[in-house]
């Protein structure tokens, strides 16, 4: 009972957050020609996505992602890919971009820093970096943790077995290959940012300005998570930062 009141809960918060970003996506782009550029790009949803929704076209977007499968399938699809770690320096010249985007990436980063540094240092003036990432910062976390258990949202053991038990409480969709125990671990999250200090590294790095969103998770019906997240989204589950430079 309890993990399906959780469950309707998540669902509903990474619909409204993905939303939010591909809104702030969608508008940082609709008004001039410039590029952008998915950081974590898969096999180029995002591309297909922009592309329908406000008529992006292919020169104007680039995409990195580290696993060659997924850059093959987007290859063959001609959507442009190209394989690359985020944690390293990006293969782009400075101001190149109007927009930088990175959803659900920066908690699956070793160097998640040095990754924002160098999508400020590739973005043109005015350019807008998007992120969408999950806070460590929850009364879903806290709880869990009081409770002597592992919170979803916060870095993963590398044990397949750990997740499966129940010392893990997940929320997320039960069809979610668990990979923690591989060499390339895809969904394992490594160090996850609160609302709180991400707002503040963005600051300090210089961008002119910072806007935080928060949604979801909250002990409260679905009806309620709207009011709840204008008024404390510290204790947000999913944050979308849109930080212009």
């Amino acid at each position: 009972m309890l993990k399906r009141y959780f469950k309707a809960l998540y669902q509903r918060t990474m619909a409204v957050a993905y939303a939010k970003a591909a809104e702030e996506i969608a508008e940082s782009l609709q008004s001039n020609d410039g590029y952008c550029l998915d950081c974590g790009a898969n096999s180029g949803y995002w591309f297909e996505h922009l592309s329908a929704e406000i008529g992006l076209t292919a020169n104007r977007y680039y995409g990195l992602e580290w696993n060659h499968e997924q850059v093959k399938k987007a290859r063959q699809k001609q959507i442009n890919v190209q394989q690359g770690d985020l944690n390293k320096r990006l293969p782009f010249a400075s101001d190149s971009f109007q927009c930088v985007f990175a959803l659900s990436v920066l908690e699956h980063l070793l160097n998640g820093c040095q990754f924002i540094k160098e999508a400020q240092r590739i973005l043109k003036p005015g350019g807008k970096l998007i992120i969408l990432t999950p806070n460590i910062s929850t009364y879903f976390t806290a709880a869990l943790i009081l409770a002597g258990r592992m919170p979803s949202s916060g870095p993963h053991p590398d044990s397949d077995v750990l997740l499966k038990s129940e010392e893990t409480f997940k929320v997320s969709r039960e069809a979610l290959n668990l990979d923690s125990e591989s060499d390339t671990p895809i969904h394992r999250h490594l160090v996850v940012f609160s609302f709180v200090v991400l707002r503040k590294y963005l600051k300090l790095l210089g961008f002119t300005d910072v806007k935080g969103y928060g949604f979801g998770l909250y002990p409260f019906p679905n009806l309620s998570q709207p009011l709840v997240e204008k008024l404390d989204p510290y204790h947000c589950h999913q944050m979308v930062f849109i930080a212009t430079k």
